[in-house]
């Protein structure tokens, strides 16, 4: 996580959970006009349209006053959705048991990307099943990570 996210995430985080949202994560990205910062929030009754559109509000009016993103940027707010991205070792425990896709920041064994099963965590390591290997990887090695349904087999 770069610190620019974790600043982003220190000013935003208490704004979302005092909404009584739980703050899943940020996607901070792009340059200039195209800079995009996404906010991804949780809640167990569900995410409503409303719901996004209060905490933009919220932290819109934080981002005024705190300025911490040069220039003009889009702020959206959204649910994680199915395919959710992964952020927090807290996330991939609970996630454990489903496929996911994971995108290392550097390649190991000449690849970067893997699919298999979250088996879950052990000493801030993710543990992955991919056919017959087991991967261990730091955490701190994971550039992404996303939940992966498989909706094609579910409507067959």
């Amino acid at each position: 996580m770069s610190s620019k996210d974790k600043l982003l995430e220190q000013l935003i985080e208490p704004v979302v959970q005092s909404l009584g949202f739980e703050f899943w994560g940020l996607e901070f990205s792009g340059r200039g006009q195209n800079t995009l910062l996404r906010i991804y929030i949780e809640d167990e009754q569900g995410i409503s349209v409303e719901n996004c559109a209060q905490v933009s509000r919220q932290v819109s009016a934080l981002m005024d006053v705190e300025d911490p993103i040069e220039g003009e940027y889009t702020l959206e707010v959204s649910s994680p959705g199915m395919d959710r991205p992964l952020f927090k070792l807290d996330h991939y425990q609970r996630y454990a048991g489903h496929q996911v896709q994971l995108k290392l920041r550097l390649a190991y064994e000449g690849q970067r990307k893997f699919i298999g099963l979250l088996k879950g965590i052990e000493d801030d390591e993710v543990i992955l099943q991919v056919d017959e290997d087991e991967f261990c990887f730091p955490f701190e090695t994971i550039d992404q990570a996303r939940v992966k349904t498989n909706l094609e087999k579910q409507n067959k």
